[in-house]
């Protein structure tokens, strides 16, 4: 595990300490896990952990608190919001639980898009191509249809808060890019509030060319870079009563 942050006075300094603590003891947790692992392989070939065992594992041995400290990092991505959502333990594998249910529909209404099941969140990656024309925040009238059922879904599940996120590729000046980033942010959280998602529930964010995924020096990759990534995670309501063992599956 390798952790890189950018220390800026006294908060950042703590923030560093405890990253690198957390560090070391998860890369002695792990070690002393792969050693039990092995072990209990040699003894016993059928006995196999699932993900919800192993997210429930992995929350009790400090996920949570990790998670807490990435997402206070600078930008707080949608990576970040997701692990700074992160309760951890036997309530964290009941939000995993909800989480996965949520994200097999979400593929169902989303087919265009990436789904992805992160720790006790979701993202999902929504490309231009899908979305925008180039140089462009207006939504495709094709892709309206797939938000709409998107939007269904979370107001379903309301106990969930969203982040999105607006990228742009290299092409044109970094102000302008991050402007339409914003506006393509702005613009899939628009639609998803006049869908009946609660405001309250949304932030947005710009980032201009600044987050790449792909290389902008060819066309694809610049296709790639232009796109909206959602996270979605567990409201602060959700979390305390997973703590606290106020909910079920």
């Amino acid at each position: 595990m390798h952790y890189q942050l950018k220390l800026a006075g006294t908060k950042s300094l703590a923030v560093f300490m405890t990253a690198s603590i957390l560090s070391g003891n998860v890369l002695t947790s792990c070690k002393s896990s792969a050693q039990t692992v092995n072990n209990t392989q040699k003894s016993s070939k059928s006995s196999k952990l699932n993900k919800t065992q192993k997210g429930a594992i992995v929350g009790a041995t400090g996920g949570a608190v990790v998670g807490a400290v990435l997402g206070q990092g600078k930008g707080n991505t949608a990576l970040g919001a997701i692990l700074g959502a992160t309760v951890g333990g036997a309530g964290g594998a009941i939000i995993g639980r909800r989480m996965d249910k949520q994200a097999e529909e979400m593929k169902r209404q989303l087919p265009d898009a990436q789904i992805e099941r992160v720790g006790e969140g979701i993202k999902v990656t929504l490309g231009s191509d899908i979305l925008f024309d180039v140089d462009s925040y207006a939504l495709k009238p094709d892709t309206k249809k797939q938000l709409t059922d998107f939007a269904q879904t979370l107001t379903k599940y309301d106990d969930t808060d969203l982040r999105i996120e607006g990228h742009a590729d290299a092409t044109g000046s970094d102000d302008h890019n991050l402007k339409l980033s914003k506006q393509r942010a702005d613009a899939v959280a628009t639609f998803l509030e006049s869908q009946g998602v609660k405001t309250s529930r949304v932030e947005e964010k710009g980032y201009g060319e600044a987050q790449p995924v792909a290389d902008n020096s060819t066309e694809a990759g610049r296709r790639k870079n232009r796109r909206v990534d959602i996270a979605v995670f567990a409201n602060k309501k959700l979390q305390r009563d997973a703590k606290d063992g106020k909910i079920g599956d």
